[in-house]
């Protein structure tokens, strides 16, 4: 991508909003001394030039696997303060807009009057309030992404009564404990994940459901935390799916060539490399190592004090089109019919309208993650948003239509931004009733 016009484009981008937001910067420093007045100027450019120097040279520098951090945290930055910039530099083209009109009005109908003089005063202070306006919401952003990093590892959760009414006598009162989106790759604090290993333990379920992502790559980013994910055991068990994440899809593999994509322009559709399917074999034995059970397009019977449902487990389903559909929900739900309760296990909240309902009705509940919540939004008594809301109509929290239901955790690790704003790592305590 950085060999791309587009990369280019965007750093030419980035220059120009630097200049763009800089005016800004001008307006409010005017009535500064001539010292802080450089001083503020000088370490905009520094901060600008340095963030545009270290995107263009950060894909080629090599980070050690326990640096991976201080990469993820450095691109986060820069990303933060365009966001920002972009965010603050709506304010200062609503007000050159203002102006602009102001001026073409000016001409058109007070040319020559005392009119068009009489309205430079308030132009002033107009400018002023909405560039103050654009560079505290601006800066509020890019603060508040900075105090995301702090977030990561505080593990909340989120407790919920759901009432079934077919729901078997036998299986009143069970706990439930969901976790999902780990992505191992991208922890760094090996004590903070244990931490939330221990939260789930003190909930005492009877059974742990984890939905996919366990996973930023490969496999190999689990070595570190197997003696902390071990830890996790249940009286039913540990029952797991795979997230988009787990086959190794965002990784640079050596042998996906043209050799490779010649043979699936031939197939016509995506096939793993060798060395991805041998790495997902590997991330198939690590859940076993792990204690867990991996449900691959299959379902099992859970029996408890008497009575029994169907767990169904499917790989990774998405309604995006830019997701690979590996899943299978016929094959995973075939023998399930007789059972008069079934919980579904799918990584992707988008599986739930894009098939769940429509082909089956008769599927009670449906666990999903993928989303994060897009680990940036907000979340107070009455009131939830986040961007991601604008591309999953269901990304965080419980759902309900008709009989059916879908709970998406909004995930227990993080990927990319190295934080979380307002969506907090979650752990899900459900009690069926």
């Amino acid at each position: 991508m950085r060999n791309s016009p587009f990369w280019w484009i965007l750093i030419a981008f980035m220059l120009l909003l630097d200049l763009y937001v800089f005016q800004a910067v001008k307006l409010l420093t005017h009535g500064a001394g001539s010292k802080t007045k450089s001083i503020i100027h000088i370490s905009y450019w520094i901060v600008s030039v340095l963030a545009v120097v270290i995107l263009i040279i950060l894909p080629y520098l090599q980070f050690a696997q326990q640096h991976r951090l201080l990469r993820n945290t450095l691109f986060a930055i820069i990303v933060g303060l365009f966001f920002s910039k972009i965010i603050a530099s709506v304010f200062f083209l609503v007000d050159d807009l203002r102006r602009g009109i102001q001026w073409l009005v000016g001409k058109i109908f007070f040319s020559n009057t005392e009119g068009e003089t009489m309205e430079q005063g308030v132009r002033i202070s107009r400018s002023v309030f909405l560039s103050w306006a654009g560079m505290i919401v601006g800066g509020g952003l890019f603060s508040s992404l900075i105090y995301g990093f702090s977030n990561k590892y505080r593990y909340r959760i989120h407790r919920m009564k759901m009432a079934f009414d077919n729901l078997p006598g036998g299986f009143k009162g069970m706990k439930i404990v969901q976790i999902s989106d780990i992505h191992s790759g991208s922890f760094t604090n090996k004590h903070a994940v244990m931490k939330g290993v221990e939260m789930v333990l003190n909930e005492k379920p009877d059974l742990i459901l984890f939905t996919g992502d366990l996973v930023n790559n490969v496999a190999d980013e689990m070595d570190d935390y197997m003696d902390v994910f071990n830890r996790i055991k249940a009286p039913m068990g540990v029952y797991s799916i795979l997230g988009n994440h787990d086959y190794g899809d965002y990784f640079a593999w050596p042998d996906k060539n043209d050799e490779h994509r010649r043979k699936e322009k031939e197939a016509g559709k995506h096939l793993l490399t060798p060395l991805q399917l041998a790495n997902l074999e590997k991330l198939k034995n690590i859940q076993s190592e792990l204690g867990w059970k991996l449900l691959l397009d299959e379902n099992v019977v859970l029996e408890r004090n008497g009575s029994k449902m169907a767990l169904i487990g499917v790989q990774n389903w998405s309604a995006k089109a830019r997701f690979p559909k590996y899943g299978d929900l016929k094959k995973a739900y075939e023998g399930s019919e007789g059972y008069p309760f079934k919980i579904l296990m799918s990584h992707d909240p988008s599986h739930w309208d894009g098939q769940v309902k429509p082909q089956y009705p008769n599927i009670d509940l449906m666990l999903a993650g993928h989303t994060h919540g897009m680990q940036f939004g907000v979340e107070i008594p009455g009131f939830k948003w986040s961007p991601v809301q604008y591309v999953y109509k269901e990304w965080a929290g419980l759902y309900e239509e008709g009989k059916q239901k879908l709970y998406v955790n909004r995930g227990y690790g993080f990927i990319g931004y190295p934080g979380r704003v307002g969506i907090l790592p979650e752990i899900t305590v459900i009690e069926l009733g």
